[in-house]
């Protein structure tokens, strides 16, 4: 078992108790953890191709244009898993640039679907390498919207978001981040070393590690092993 191993499973626990929703994993490993979610514990996710598809198990088993995206995002069905530049203690997400917006150091994506993502439905975060330049105490830029800028949004849902060192949730009522387990072999101090603000660490745990079956799915989903380059 590797750290990668772990970190496929815990976002394959980020979907556990969706149901019949969309799952749109940006990146290797929580498209793994989409796959592994839909072969244990819950078989109605929805997995797209990105292009037109819905994919199972047996290949292609349904139709959705990419333009249906939209209905899905807007009628709250969904939960993505998406990546961050900067996301900072309250869940606000940056991958638009860094820098003042005026006159960036640095030019990334753009807010892209991320406001209406986190306006609409449940939001997740994949970050594959933890550090203060990703962790930071203010984003630069606020993409995907976080707790404390989310007073007016209805279905705001900022779930976890899950590291290369643990997982980390939002609980009530300050909506402050939470380090709620650390992956084995890491320590609570190594993820505040290396984080930029200070976060909660009251109750935490270790992040479950895969069972016997869980490897050997993830092991026929990723023969080439394709997660370990985290």
């Amino acid at each position: 078992m590797s750290r990668a191993d772990v970190c496929v499973t815990a976002c394959a626990d980020l979907f556990a108790g969706d149901g019949e929703v969309l799952a749109s994993p940006m990146g290797p490993i929580p498209l793994l953890g989409a796959k592994l979610a839909r072969a244990t514990t819950e078989p109605d996710l929805l997995l797209s191709d990105g292009q037109a598809y819905l994919l199972g198990a047996e290949g292609v088993e349904g139709w959705l244009p990419y333009r249906k995206v939209f209905d899905v995002v807007a009628h709250g069905s969904r939960h993505v898993v998406m990546g961050a530049n900067q996301i900072d203690r309250f869940g606000n997400q940056n991958i638009s640039c860094i820098g003042e917006h005026a006159r960036p150091a640095r030019q990334l994506l753009g807010v892209r679907g991320a406001p209406g993502n986190t306006a609409n439905h449940k939001t997740s975060y994949w970050v594959p390498r933890h550090s203060k330049r990703v962790f930071v105490s203010d984003v630069d830029v606020v993409s995907g919207v976080g707790y404390n800028n989310a007073a007016e949004l209805r279905f705001h849902h900022v779930h976890r978001v899950v590291s290369n060192l643990g997982v980390f949730d939002f609980p009530a009522p300050e909506h402050r981040m939470r380090l709620l387990s650390v992956h084995p072999g890491v320590t609570v101090q190594e993820v505040l070393d290396n984080t930029g603000f200070d976060l909660d660490t009251s109750g935490t745990g270790l992040t479950r590690e895969p069972t016997e079956r869980e490897l050997a799915l993830i092991e026929q989903l990723d023969p080439q092993r394709s997660r370990e380059k985290l």
